[in-house]
């Protein structure tokens, strides 16, 4: 995950609040002002001495920076930077701090070569599009492909631990997360942001399955249902596959009736194990969500095909086989 670096001078309280409130990891600030700006909100500090700021104007000081930045140094290349420099340094070393002053030059930076800087330090002239740098460039996985797959078969499948996945984010209609009883084919269980007469919409839940259960993290990751736990990171997925992250606020664990639902995408075919009551969602391939309860064989739903092999939620190529 990106960081992004609030680069706070000169200091003004007012675009520094901003910033905080936008979600930063760090802000940027002279050592003198370093307790004004813990005293707005509990932040990571640096200062100029800590993470100083190179112009690359010269091939001369596209060899330092990589002299510098191999040897250990904390380093921001400074506003101006062009591509060409900055491939060849993120080439030679890990880890690179690009400044950007606005959201176009966020975007670039990261995704220079596919991977992009890994820090940003956003000036004070990008403030205004801040909210936005953090919620494109942070929160954003990139997109997943999803397809369309036929419900070829919906069953009770007796009493089981269910989990309920309650983020601290809103989730919206179309959004959701990827869940399956194999890594290599997830069904798009969407949030329940929609209301009937016997209950309220809870737009910040997933009621995401039995506990054995895959569900998709941030970086390519997974987990079983029942690791999750509060302060995690979830990958929330919307219909097109644009994806976000939210943070699980609590799990509800606890014993419900169950149904076994088997779909077929192509020559593939995956299933997963939910709950069986009205609030608990698929998700139509234009991302309206359909019901478990009203879900029929021949109906399509969105779901994520992949390679199976994951070991601890990472993914391997192995021989591997999951029904």
């Amino acid at each position: 995950m990106k960081t992004i670096v609030f680069k706070a001078l000169p200091f003004d309280k007012t675009l520094l609040t901003l910033a905080l409130e936008s979600g930063v990891d760090a802000v940027l600030a002279d050592a003198d002002k370093v307790e004004d700006v813990r005293a707005l909100g509990r932040v990571r500090v640096l200062t100029p001495e800590e993470l100083p700021s190179l112009a690359l104007d010269s091939k001369t000081d596209e060899e330092e920076a990589v002299r510098r930045l191999k040897a250990g140094e904390q380093l921001a290349l400074a506003k101006g930077w062009e591509i060409i420099p900055v491939e060849n340094i993120l080439a030679q070393v890990p880890d690179v701090a690009l400044e950007v002053e606005s959201l176009d030059r966020a975007r670039l930076a990261a995704g220079i070569l596919e991977r992009g800087a890994d820090v940003l330090v956003v000036l004070p002239e990008a403030a205004r599009e801040l909210k936005a740098i953090v919620r494109e460039v942070k929160l954003s996985q990139g997109t997943i492909p999803l397809v369309p797959a036929v419900v070829t078969e919906i069953r009770h499948a007796g009493l089981g631990h269910r989990v309920c996945v309650d983020t601290i984010s809103m989730l919206k209609r179309g959004q959701g997360m990827l869940v399956g009883d194999s890594s290599a084919f997830t069904f798009l269980v969407h949030a329940e942001t929609e209301s009937n007469p016997y209950v309220a919409a809870r737009p910040f839940r997933v009621n995401a399955g039995a506990v054995h259960a895959y569900c998709s993290l941030p970086g390519d990751k997974t987990c079983y249902l029942e690791e999750l736990a509060a302060g995690r990171d979830v990958l929330v997925v919307d219909a097109s596959g644009e994806t976000s992250i939210a943070t699980v606020g609590r799990l509800k664990v606890e014993v419900r009736p169950m149904l076994l639902i088997t779909a077929k995408a192509g020559e593939r075919t995956g299933h997963v194990f939910l709950q069986n009551a009205e609030t608990i969602r698929l998700t139509k391939p234009g991302g309206e969500p359909v019901s478990v309860v009203t879900l029929r064989e021949g109906d399509e739903v969105l779901v994520r095909t992949d390679e199976a092999g994951r070991h601890f939620g990472m993914r391997i190529r192995e021989d591997i086989k999951e029904g």
